[in-house]
């Protein structure tokens, strides 16, 4: 008896002490020491956070050349997981003292990060700093990034010569080919930006006729009838030119199709968006998603479009124009700025659909329209979510900056209105990686620790001790963009709230099963395009089938200008307020007496690092 006396006790302090130790015995996880072996079977089922994680511990156990290879292959998988402030941390504590071998890794995968933190002069500085491999793997790898890297700095001249060496590396038609694409792509884009550069500067005419094709791609981008003179005439100033087949598939192709356009005439609608300039990535989206709509209704019921870029001429002289020229209806501006611009102009004109809402406080003009992928709407969306779901009294965690503010402002107002109220709210910094103040802030675990150091002064012993959150919150909500929340959300389980309801908006959710479960339990608001229904696949295999070579960019402002056309359909058709009801991808679309388009969402959760669907609240 004495001695089982004596076990119970045993057993309890070897169970605590094992929980407060990290005791591999009661951690599944854990059960297996850290291998290469297991982070390669991660990296090939495609987590590759997880790989990055155990090469990590690899180097904590290694040093010298080996903790610098463990280093260098956790970098790679952050990367290639999407996460470059990781990568940066991990690269940050490489031993100085390194062979040739490991500082030309080094090197490329410093400049994958630059590229991947939007900063060209330092991917070109590294990567122009490294000499060029001579053996595959690494020498096409190596050309690869260098065209990444001349495109993204503006060195065309390079980014050709970088193509032409890389050519020799590649074993089949189909690389071949595909590279070419993403060459023809990028000098497309950089002459959208603005980069210029003369191709009778080139040293031959292989690399003149690439430089000559990035303004003829920018121009059939924003424009597809308009260079098809440009298009024949480079193919008969270069025949045999590499790029001649691309050219045919990509740029032909496309102004043929556009050529079936009807010619403008009355009735036809005017696409306002930026197609050259810091805009422009995202107004050739939303322009994909609209002529994907237009190709998608049947011939009969089409109304031509003709497309404006806003970024040439400005707001005023795109409206007028498209007045003067007989438009039925106007699609656009893009951009808050020129929406408000828009509103402001005093001009005879059809009406107009705006693809961003006005501020409050400005009214909107008679016949304006208003539709807009808008995160204040969204978090009323989250509100009204948590008050359905019966809670009431919560904390809020939102990034610094006007997007928190205006979000939380449009968070706090609906969930007041239903008779919820927030405890508290913090502030986060999206630039840094560790959110622990305002964690502990706002769930008042700093309190809790306040109250533990003032009992041990008192009684002036040490105390066993476990900090505690408050027990009144009944919510979390925690909107911000994804890397921040795969950041985020495993730091609030750790601050104990893993098991408080924890609610976002969309911009927390990117459709990549790799790092999917650092988000475990969140729930958020999408849009059908990303969550899945019956017409996105529709929509999506049709685009498959017109771009086998991938085609554009298809993310939310790809379905926001697919819906933006069959909303101008449907005004156009006379669809009024209560009137109007469309199914779209980017939710169930209803317009209300203000002319505001508001969008029904679908909810969903992560559970066990997967996507679930759940019921509407």
């Amino acid at each position: 008896m004495l001695v089982a006396r004596w076990i119970v006790p045993a057993l309890i302090i070897t169970a605590a002490a094992c929980a407060l130790s990290g005791c591999p015995s009661l951690s599944p996880r854990t059960q297996l020491p850290p291998s290469i072996d297991a982070a390669e079977a991660l990296a090939g089922s495609g987590d590759q956070a997880g790989a990055a994680r155990i090469y990590e511990q690899l180097a904590a156990q290694n040093s010298g050349a080996d903790r610098n290879d463990d280093l260098l292959r956790a970098a790679r998988a952050y990367l290639d997981a999407r996460r470059p402030e990781d990568a940066a941390r991990v690269l940050a504590d490489l031993e100085p003292a390194m062979p040739a071998r490991q500082t030309s890794e080094r090197a490329l995968l410093e400049t994958e990060l630059s590229l991947a933190r939007a900063q060209p002069t330092q991917a070109w500085q590294w990567i122009n700093s490294t000499p060029e491999p001579h053996a595959a793997p690494d020498a096409p790898r190596y050309l690869a990034l260098k065209q990444r890297a001349a495109l993204a700095s503006g060195r065309l001249v390079e980014a050709v010569a970088a193509q032409v060496s890389l050519e020799r590396w590649l074993g089949t038609a189909r690389e071949l080919r595909q590279s070419r694409v993403n060459l023809l792509n990028g000098l497309r884009d950089a002459s959208a930006r603005g980069v210029k550069v003369d191709p009778r500067t080139a040293p031959d005419a292989t690399v003149r006729g690439w430089l000559e094709l990035g303004p003829i791609a920018a121009t059939a981008a924003r424009n597809p009838n308009a260079a098809i003179a440009d298009v024949d005439a480079w193919r008969s100033r270069y025949p045999n030119h590499p790029a001649a087949d691309v050219v045919r598939s990509e740029l032909l192709r496309q102004s043929v199709q556009q050529e079936r356009l009807p010619a403008p005439r009355s009735g036809y609608i005017a696409l306002l968006l930026p197609l050259s300039g810091r805009q422009s990535a995202a107004g050739s989206n939303v322009r994909d998603g609209f002529m994907t709509a237009y190709y998608q209704t049947a011939t009969a019921q089409r109304a031509p479009v003709r497309v404006y870029d806003t970024a040439d001429g400005g707001i005023a002289q795109a409206i007028t124009s498209a007045a003067q020229q007989g438009a039925a209806i106007i699609v656009g501006p893009l951009t808050r700025e020129e929406v408000i611009a828009a509103a402001m102009l005093d001009v005879r004109r059809p009406p107009l659909l705006a693809l961003n809402f006005l501020p409050p406080e400005r009214p909107a003009p008679q016949e304006f329209y208003q539709y807009a992928l808008s995160p204040e709407e969204e978090a009323r969306i989250v509100a009204r979510r948590i008050l359905g779901d019966g809670h009431h009294h919560g904390v809020s965690l939102v990034p610094a900056g006007d997007w928190g503010t205006r979000v939380l402002t449009a968070f706090t107002q609906e969930l007041q209105a239903g008779g919820g109220s927030l405890f508290a709210s913090a502030t986060i910094d999206a630039g840094l990686t560790d959110y622990a103040d305002p964690i502990t802030q706002v769930l008042r675990i700093s309190d809790s620790n306040a109250r533990y150091h003032r009992l041990q002064s008192v009684l002036g012993t040490k105390l066993q001790f476990e900090p505690r959150r408050r027990g009144d919150v009944e919510f979390i909500f925690a909107p911000a963009s994804a890397p921040v929340e795969r950041l985020l959300r495993p730091q609030l389980r750790f601050h104990f709230a893993g098991d408080v309801p924890t609610y976002a908006t969309s911009d927390a959710f990117e459709p990549d099963p790799r790092n999917n479960q650092d988000l475990e339990g969140l729930m958020f608001p999408d849009m059908p395009w990303m969550l899945g229904s019956e017409l996105a696949e529709a929509v999506r295999a049709a685009v498959r089938e017109a771009w086998p070579s991938g085609g554009p960019r298809r993310g939310r402002l790809f379905a926001f200008g697919f819906d933006a056309y069959r909303l101008a359909m449907a005004l156009l058709a006379g669809d009024a307020a209560g009137e109007l009801h469309v199914d779209g991808l980017t939710g169930k679309l209803t317009l209300d007496q203000d002319h505001r388009v508001h969008r029904e969402l679908e909810w969903a959760q992560i559970h066990n690092g997967e996507l679930r669907l759940l019921p509407s609240p």
